[in-house]
């Protein structure tokens, strides 16, 4: 599986929208078959559910999280007691890449005591927007918490505390791109942040051809080799300055710029303010 570090790595460049979030309830005899167009979350507040994808069944009860993945087929039923849950429909993306989620096993149901503060959290958040009919601040609020949701899911898996069981990690599509054929490059990277690198060479790590790397490249991540190189570049003088141990000279050598010049206008491009006033 690719390295859940890359959401560390690109986290400015990480996008959530969230397309609609309603609370719903159903009696003991609701069934419900269906694929979704988009990543959901159902926060499950009373009674339980059962979910039988690609002949398992799964069941998650009050406090657990069920973390579909789109266009998987599903079907669900209330238990013996009905069922209450707050459902979320969202994309969450790094660039232009709106379906980076889908290259870990994150997919699956997600119990109680792994995410209890910060489901509970949304559900105070989502009451409160509810009540408030959606006044002013309390919609990018509910977002904010949602966002803690799924951080704190794909810490978990980093941690190895959680790996989501859904379909066991397994594709219903053929996908245009791997994340996993990329990995070699972002160790290189991290590796020869000192020099220059040259498309040709990441290309062959990858083993795929020069032409093609590019356009896969940002198929896969969201954005181009390039970008990713510089924005990793500038992450680590950030981690530079604040360590107070090198001169501005010394971390352009360091990140493989040919001169402090050089460097400094990289660095305040990206920050907006040279590095010599950064704080």
């Amino acid at each position: 599986m690719p390295d859940i570090g890359i959401f560390n790595a690109l986290s400015d460049f990480i996008e959530l929208r969230m397309k609609s979030c309603r609370v719903t309830a159903y009696g003991s005899d609701w069934i419900e078959h269906k694929a979704h167009a988009d990543y959901d979350l159902w926060f499950v507040e009373a009674g339980s559910v059962k979910i039988e994808i690609a002949g398992t069944e799964y069941r998650a009860g009050a406090g657990d999280v069920v973390f579909f993945y789109p266009q998987i087929p599903y079907k669900a039923a209330s238990g013996e007691d009905g069922c209450r849950f707050i459902y979320v429909h969202f994309d969450y993306g790094i660039g232009g890449q709106q379906r980076i989620l889908s290259d870990f096993r994150l997919s699956g149901i997600i119990k109680r005591e792994l995410l209890q503060e910060e489901v509970a959290l949304f559900g105070k958040s989502y009451n409160q927007s509810d009540a408030m009919n959606n006044k002013p601040g309390t919609r990018l609020y509910l977002k904010a918490c949602l966002t803690a949701v799924i951080a704190k899911i794909i810490a978990l898996h980093g941690q190895g505390q959680y790996t989501g069981t859904f379909l066991n990690g397994k594709k219903t599509k053929k996908s245009e791109r791997n994340l996993d054929i990329l990995q070699p490059i972002f160790q290189y990277v991290y590796d020869h942040l000192h020099q220059s690198m040259k498309m040709s060479e990441l290309a062959a790590l990858a083993g795929i051809s020069e032409k093609y790397f590019i356009s896969y490249f940002k198929k896969a991540v969201g954005i181009t080799p390039g970008q990713y190189i510089y924005h990793i570049k500038m992450n680590q003088a950030r981690d530079y300055l604040y360590q107070k141990k090198y001169s501005i000279q010394q971390i352009s050598g360091l990140l493989g710029y040919p001169d402090p010049f050089t460097f400094s206008k990289a660095f305040k491009k990206y920050y907006n303010v040279p590095p010599s006033k950064f704080e």
